[in-house]
């Protein structure tokens, strides 16, 4: 036994907390996911909505509240802060790691090494690494997922009670999505553990009553709180209706397929791997048929689910990890793994010579920082080639490090840098609208206290009027007062025009520059240039740019 694999565990999770933690400091919040839960923990710690999460002074029903009382009690000792909220994802993606390897250990208690295995191919994995560094709810499902699925590989006595426990505690995480996850394997127990068939139902439905009863605790004062239109989102709409009929990320059947050599990278592209599951056998290894119904019924049932987003597997990543810890040669190699960063290095490169597409161009900056990753990507393609075995796990965790690298060293930081627009704004705090879908991008990084007006565009310069006070947010590719913006910001790929109900050419404290414009600092500062606004058509309306969709923001919200 190797050291790296006498310690892989304790390994497994420095590495990707270093990895996560290096993500936090690199890369601001990212919209609209991150933006929007650290608004949603904002608010509740404001306005005391512990039972009832609210985004943008309105009931939140998308999500249920454990990720943002997480945050929330981590505020209660460090104060409010970006990157102790930040924190909260990660720790949940370490526990996932401990507890990936000794579910690994509890299947094959016979192999001394397959533990640490295990969790370095879990920390190793891409989607991972890159996902359960975020603030998001993937992470606490995942582990809620892989204790259930501990408790379904050798189920004692008590086991329904610690199952109902495990399907408690992930939809308190992410909503009844947890059943996907854990049912189809509860109902094929028999399948490794040999009892009955009857026995495995019962247990289930003992779980699931228990499961029940310690998410009715929040569930019941919940809807009680926030009456009838927030019991149908919560028992309706965001469960059987998003099943049936997603409102959102609507693909079709075989979406998940095409993904997989990137959901499993670099794993799958070891031709070790392969020649181990040539020889494996489902009939003399019960820890492998659970690893097959666990990942082989997630991958079914989500593609049969009209919405999908990559993310939607993380949960099932551990039963690749510990397939791949069960079957992958101790020399193995993943030589065609290095044409995943090569591609990407070489476009990279490619982009700062001036080539690619010329939108992307007017949007990304081809700065020095952007063609050392690049180069950086194909050194670690090339070094890719002669790493083998557990070293194969050092690939994610560099190919993040190195995209971190481009929002630090490369114009991707000021992207989505919020500071800008956040620092305009925050003093209008209360009079503050924007024309189109708000997603609280920037409720958390300026400390909003009351709600942002969404409007229509066609609203816009009524509101200035009436609002001598405020300010007015509006993408200059859409609907817009005709006016000059007072400041223009660069974010999240497009461009913020700022008005003011007065008129003024300063915004937030900032000086306008010759131009009319705010001067806010550059790409870093979230700032572009100046356009011109569009004037009014011939029947008073706003007219929105050419090929614009008119009040609509581009990006959906991502679930």
């Amino acid at each position: 036994m190797t050291t790296v694999e006498r310690h892989g565990t304790a390994i497994a999770v420095a590495v990707f907390l270093v990895v996560a933690v290096a993500g936090i400091l690199a890369r601001p919040l990212l919209p609209v996911d991150e933006t929007r839960y650290l608004a949603v923990a904002w608010e509740m710690r404001e306005g005391g909505h512990w039972l009832v999460p609210r985004l943008n002074g309105e009931i939140y029903s998308h999500k249920p509240p454990l990720l943002f009382w997480l945050i929330n009690l981590v505020w209660t000792f460090t104060g409010v802060s970006e990157f102790a909220g930040r924190l909260v994802g990660p720790a949940f993606g370490a526990g996932s790691i401990v507890a990936t390897a000794a579910l690994a250990r509890r299947l094959w208690p016979e192999d001394a090494r397959v533990g640490g295995r295990a969790a370095l191919v879990l920390a190793g994995t891409l989607p991972f690494t890159l996902y359960a560094g975020l603030t998001m709810f993937d992470s606490m499902l995942t582990l809620a997922t892989v204790l259930g699925m501990t408790v379904l590989a050798r189920p004692g006595p008590r086991a329904w009670l610690w199952l109902g426990a495990a399907l408690a505690f992930g939809a308190y995480a992410k909503g009844p999505v947890i059943l996907i996850h854990l049912v189809p394997a509860a109902l094929l127990s028999p399948l490794w553990t040999g009892e009955r068939w009857r026995a495995a139902a019962l247990r289930l439905a003992k779980a699931v009553g228990v499961g029940l009863v310690i998410v009715g605790v929040w569930l019941v004062p919940a809807l009680v709180t926030g009456g009838e239109e927030y019991s149908h989102a919560v028992l309706w709409t965001q469960s059987a209706g998003r099943m049936a009929a997603s409102f959102a990320h609507e693909r079709a059947v075989w979406f998940f397929v095409p993904l997989l050599p990137i959901l499993l990278w670099p794993w799958l592209w070891s031709g070790g791997l392969w020649g181990g599951l040539r020889h494996a056998s489902l009939r003399a290894d019960r820890g492998l048929r659970l690893c097959a119904v666990w990942g082989a019924a997630t991958l079914l049932l989500f593609s049969l689910i009209s919405g999908k987003q990559v993310h939607y597997l993380i949960p099932a990543l551990p039963a690749a990890a510990l397939v791949v810890a069960r079957l992958l040669p101790a020399g193995a190699r993943a030589r065609a793994a290095g044409t995943v960063p090569l591609v990407l290095g070489l476009a990279l490169v490619a982009f700062w010579l001036g080539l690619g597409p010329e939108k992307l161009h007017a949007q990304v900056s081809p700065d020095l920082g952007l063609a050392a990753t690049g180069l950086l990507l194909v050194g670690l393609a090339v070094a890719g080639w002669w790493l083998r075995g557990p070293a194969v796990a050092v690939l994610a965790p560099a190919f993040v490090l190195l995209i971190d690298l481009a929002f630090v060293a490369g114009s991707l930081g000021g992207l989505y840098d919020a500071r800008g627009v956040a620092a305009a704004i925050a003093p209008h705090d209360g009079e503050i609208a924007y024309v189109g879908d708000y997603e609280a991008e920037f409720s958390f990084a300026a400390r909003l206290r009351r709600p942002v007006t969404p409007l229509p565009g066609t609203e816009a310069e009524a509101w200035l009027a009436a609002h001598p006070g405020g300010v007015l947010l509006a993408r200059l590719d859409g609907r817009h007062p005709a006016a000059e913006p007072a400041a223009v910001f660069a974010y999240n790929a497009r461009r913020l025009g700022l008005w003011t109900g007065s008129g003024d050419e300063g915004v937030g404290g900032v000086e306008a520059d010759g131009d009319g414009l705010a001067d806010g600092g550059g790409t870093e500062g979230g700032r572009v240039e100046g356009v011109e606004g569009e004037p009014l058509a011939a029947d008073g309306n706003l007219q929105p740019d050419d090929g614009a969709v008119e009040g609509h923001v581009l990006d959906a919200p991502a679930q």
